[in-house]
């Protein structure tokens, strides 16, 4: 039976794409990006002017590092160095001692526990003050920079944004989902010069001409010629441009990333197999269930065998009523075939289970939330719902998910990059979730994956009526689950123990955050170590780098049980995520004596 696409706004049965896509196109214009690289000088280097030095003075740190002149015996005696630092050290009135040498020569010495800047400050002056000492600079604590230098990714709050993004840099610092093959089952793939390095062979599914445009029926080319109409085609009274819907989804999924233009790809190290089935006005059920058959490894009469076989399916797509047999049946062979198939709610703010194949089984199917994490105004919802990712809303362009697209209103012009909005721009972010965990864990299984996604989601931050189902998938969480790991992206953790007096002031331990821009999340991780002989005389205090406190533990005269090890949840959604977060830790009372042993925060 032919069936024809429906439109946000119609019923006509043909399968259609999830997406209000011909709203909003912006072009964009790349900027240059800029790196920071940071030299070593070498230890019988000249000495280094003050202003190279002027760093250190100031800088909170508990090492430094000093580079003695060649002629120096420091430069080349450990025991040397050593009597220098305890010499040094004394006359600035400070713990000062030589921890090791570098491969550099210069040596690393320790400042003792908890040194202020002005202690610092103080170590730094005496080493200035001698002749032989080259340069003398912070031992800074590095961290790994998950954020790409694509020149449109500042665009993409909907993988970064503390509010509703998917937290999916913290992500890239365990897997980008190299080995994992995704088929984009959709409009096929127009040329993208930010796309192409991950394209691999694809399959044009479509055999009826009429819908296909390019002249012929299934072929193994699944090149995106259009899919405009003009008025009173397609059921709709006026015409429509060409979408480029594929290549926009793709983009999503795996646009090349770090390669210093457009966007980047939620699992960029993964490959994108193309699978054309929507051209002119829709798509047909039987191309659709070819192609999720031969996509997955299956086989499909007089079509050569998959060379790519995909783990992954993306299907923004859809039509309204019940989920067939036939598709129910592909789907099944798919996914007994170790592929997870990933679908779009649909657009019609209506409930999904009349959208298919949205309401078959065994697929992830996905809603689409706005910029604030509410469910989208068109997003369909419902109980058969299992997870929601962000789609956008291009009222405001910039709301909308960024993505590769091209410039033809009819047939293929000059690549470029647009905001789109809908249920198909949620749903790859989830199939690009699902490659990162495929490939952080390869014996995952469909279930295992959809399973995973929805026990790491976190709650809506905005509101949804009707069913969003699990919440707002969290990338970083997700794979860090799946993969065993810890995600450097979202956690900054301090290990250095600091005593806490007995009775005495409160002692504080200090994370700088760099990088994530935005609010810190409303459920804030705060890990927190203490070995303590009556935890019940403690205090325990976040501090945000505004310098609001946030009370983690107040003191119980009742709680003579030793230590604190647990983690704490703060809504810290009012508060910059950059900057110095303090752990601030007081005993309050008498005869008992602890140590904070580190902490750590978990974005």
């Amino acid at each position: 039976m032919r069936t024809s696409p429906n439109s946000p706004h119609g019923s006509s049965p043909r399968r259609k794409l999830i997406s209000v896509a011909a709203l909003s196109v912006a072009l964009l214009t790349a900027a240059s990006a800029q790196v920071a690289v940071a030299q070593d000088a070498p230890s019988d280097a000249p000495a280094v002017p003050t202003a190279r030095t002027e760093a250190a003075p100031g800088t909170p740190a508990e090492r430094l590092i000093v580079g003695y002149k060649s002629g120096a015996a420091e430069a080349k005696s450990d025991k040397a160095a050593a009597a220098d630092a305890a010499a040094k050290g004394e006359k600035a009135g400070e713990d000062v001692g030589f921890r090791r040498r570098l491969g550099t020569g210069a040596a690393l010495v320790d400042l003792g526990a908890k040194p202020t800047t002005a202690d610092v400050a103080d170590v730094v002056a005496e080493y200035r003050a001698d002749p032989q000492v080259a340069y003398v600079v912070p031992d800074r604590l590095n961290r790994p920079l998950a954020t790409p230098n694509d020149t449109e990714y500042g665009k993409q709050w909907d993988l970064f944004e503390s509010t509703a993004g998917m937290r999916v840099p913290g992500a890239w610092d365990l897997t980008t989902g190299s080995g994992v093959t995704v088929a984009v089952i959709d409009t096929g793939y127009v040329t993208h010069s930010d796309l192409a390095a991950n394209i691999v062979g694809g399959y044009d599914f479509i055999s009826d001409t009429a819908v296909s445009v390019d002249g012929n029926g299934r072929d193994s080319n699944p090149a995106d010629p259009g899919d405009w109409y003009a008025a009173g085609e397609c059921g709709q009274a006026t015409g429509g441009s060409s979408s480029w819907h594929g290549t926009h989804v793709a983009g999503t999924i795996a646009a090349a990333t770090n390669n210093g233009k457009g966007v980047a790809g939620i699992a960029y190290g993964a490959k994108i197999s193309p699978v054309r089935v929507l051209g002119k006005c829709g798509g047909y059920d039987s191309d659709i269930i070819d192609a999720i058959t031969w996509a997955s490894g299956g086989t499909v009469s007089g079509v050569p065998a998959n060379s790519n076989v995909a783990k992954v399916i993306n299907m923004s797509l859809g039509g309204g009523g019940a989920c067939s047999t036939a598709t129910q049946s592909a789907i099944n062979g798919a996914v007994s075939r170790g592929t997870t198939v990933v679908v779009a709610a649909g657009n019609e703010n209506q409930n999904a289970a009349n959208s298919s194949p949205a309401n078959c089984g065994n697929v992830i199917t996905v809603a689409a939330t706005d910029r604030s994490g509410n469910r989208a105004y068109y997003s369909n919802y419902g109980s058969i719902v299992d997870i929601s990712a962000p789609g956008g809303e291009t009222t405001t362009a910039s709301d909308g998910i960024l993505s590769t697209l091209n410039s033809g209103t009819r047939t293929p012009s000059t690549e470029n990059y647009a905001y789109y909005q809908g249920t198909s721009m949620a749903t790859p972010h989830i199939a690009g979730l699902a490659a990162l965990m495929k490939s952080a864990n390869p014996a995952l299984t469909p279930d295992r994956i959809e399973s995973a996604i929805k026990s790491n989601a976190r709650a809506l931050p905005g509101t949804c009526s009707g069913g969003c189902g699990a919440g707002l998938a969290d990338a970083a969480k997700t794979v860090q689950a799946v993969k065993g790991g810890t995600s450097t992206g979202s956690t900054y953790s301090s290990s250095t123990a600091v005593a806490i007096p007995d009775n005495g002031s409160a002692v504080e331990s200090p994370i700088t955050v760099s990088g994530r821009g935005g609010n810190a999340p409303s459920d804030l991780q705060v890990g927190v170590d203490i070995t303590h002989t009556y935890r019940g005389d403690l205090v325990v205090d976040l501090v945000a780098p505004d310098g609001s406190v946030y009370r983690l533990k107040s003191a119980s005269g009742s709680d003579s049980a030793d230590d604190v090890n647990t983690t704490y949840t703060v809504n810290a959604s009012g508060e910059t995520a950059d900057g110095t977060w303090k752990l601030r830790v007081r005993d309050t009372a008498s005869y008992d004596t602890g140590r904070l042993n580190g902490w750590q925060l978990t974005f």
